[in-house]
């Protein structure tokens, strides 16, 4: 299996959904598959988990399942092939179905023409296509005129960067999505055009309903999103950095800068972040990255990403394992270069219960460094010490030892994280040294090495982390 730290998250469809494919993909370092409920059915999804389970068993792996929820995404609907919007010309779009021309197309956003304004842009195809509105009737009707034209394909994206739209950030399509892929026992969530912290609890209501352990994912692809950036982040299990609608929803200057901010922000508060959209959009027919994507990529991890996504590569892409080989060649050779660890940043915000444990993980970071530790051991039940302590960005490789199946998936989107099944918490002393030999026993370490423990005494109680202890192997 591929060591590195940095994840790997990739979206299956019709190119990987075979066992063969999905098998040589985590061999090659996938640790998140990726469910686009946007695309596929039912069965398809289902299918899919359950072929990663069994590949999961057989090779002793923990991969991570998400499932992206479509949310509020508006798109035209079947066009006529070629149909082409001349620019200086109107286009009518209607509300309901229908086959669309150079002249008319359709939507099922229903509150559409209630929702725009004349003057706000309409952009299609993820702002290939750009329209300004010139009138609406309020119920089913707004002409636009076309302002850049181009071929306009059914399907496609229909963005509406200026307009408050009126669809909630769960559709009636997400909350039966929703409920399928919880009954899969999915780990992550991802929540399409948030806009708010209060999207991110609603979903969490939704999902703690279900009696569910799956975390959530919040999307940052709206302006609004950007505006409330802070307290999603807060509120959230781990932020995804959507380029693609982002980029057409503002400025796309501002893309580079939004990624920034919100790597270091997610950072600060412990929270995994995706970088995705784009990454080696190429390889869907090429078999090598441009050096633009190769860069791309790079910077991601140079940034602080604990992850970096593939969409298209790996759903429709000619070569999913190629791509998976050359985004982890990529991760694992910017991950030599020494400034993308020891971060050391303090906890901004002391929480009285959650005083201790942070501190203890802050600490356990700086002590790696210093004695050049190989390993930082936490035992854990909810995964919160893994967060924290990959927060810190060690150079030690973090391995988790949990008797909570629930969390092991989980770990797959956390930075740095090895996940190990351990039930055996009898007492601290029999279970550090446990521990040591199983680490030697994989080849995780080996005479010589120094082990940082971080655990909880007495361990059999699996309380708040207190205890830091430093071992030879």
């Amino acid at each position: 299996m591929s060591q590195k730290f940095t994840k790997i998250v990739a979206t299956v469809g019709p190119a990987s959904t075979s066992s063969d494919v999905l098998e040589g993909m985590i061999r090659e370092g996938v640790n998140v598959i990726r469910l686009n409920f946007s695309h596929g059915d039912y069965e398809t999804h289902a299918t899919t988990v359950q072929r990663v389970k069994d590949i999961d068993k057989a090779l002793g792996t923990y991969t991570a399942l998400l499932a992206d929820m479509q949310g509020p995404k508006l798109r035209v609907g079947m066009m006529e092939d070629g149909a082409e919007l001349i620019s200086g010309s109107k286009l009518t779009i209607k509300v309901g179905e229908g086959v669309g021309n150079s002249e008319v197309a359709w939507t099922r956003y229903d509150k559409f023409a209630a929702d725009v304004n004349s003057g706000e842009p309409v952009l299609l195809d993820d702002g290939k296509l750009r329209l300004r509105v010139e009138e609406s009737n309020g119920i089913d009707t707004v002409v636009c005129v076309v302002e850049h034209g181009g071929i306009l394909n059914s399907r496609k994206g229909l963005n509406l960067p200026s307009t408050a739209i009126s669809l909630p950030s769960l559709t009636t399509k997400d909350c039966e999505d929703l409920d399928f892929a919880l009954g899969l026992g999915v780990d992550w969530i991802g929540l399409s055009f948030v806009r708010s912290s209060a999207d991110v609890v609603d979903l969490r209501n939704r999902i703690q309903a279900a009696g569910s352990h799956a975390r959530i994912v919040a999307k940052i692809e709206k302006p609004e999103a950007v505006a409330d950036l802070d307290g999603i982040v807060k509120c959230t299990d781990a932020v995804m950095i959507a380029r693609g609608d982002l980029g057409v929803e503002v400025p796309m200057e501002q893309v580079p800068m939004i990624q920034k901010r919100t790597i270091e922000m997610c950072q600060r508060e412990g929270k995994p972040v995706i970088v995705a959209t784009q990454m080696m959009e190429s390889m869907i027919d090429s078999i090598a990255p441009s050096r633009a994507e190769v860069t791309d990529v790079a910077n991601a991890v140079l940034d602080g990403a604990d992850a970096v996504m593939l969409s298209g590569e790996t759903s429709v892409g000619e070569h999913p394992i190629e791509v998976i080989k050359a985004m982890r060649l990529i991760v694992t050779e910017i991950e030599k270069e020494p400034r993308i660890y020891h971060l050391f940043r303090e906890p901004e915000t002391i929480r009285p219960e959650r005083q201790v444990t942070d501190a203890i993980c802050y600490n356990a970071c700086e002590l790696a460094q210093r004695v050049e530790a190989k390993a930082i051991v936490t035992m854990t039940f909810s995964g919160y010490t893994a967060y924290k302590v990959a927060s810190q960005r060690p150079k030690a490789t973090i391995h988790v030892f949990t008797g909570n199946q629930s969390i092991l998936g989980q770990l797959g989107l956390c930075w740095g994280v090895e996940a190990h099944l351990y039930d055996k918490m009898v007492s601290t002393d029999h279970t550090i040294s446990d521990v040591k030999n199983i680490l030697q026993k994989e080849g995780a370490v080996k005479e010589g090495d120094r082990v940082i423990h971080v655990a909880s005494m007495p361990i059999a109680e699996a309380g708040m982390s207190n205890m830091l202890k430093v071992t030879e192997i």
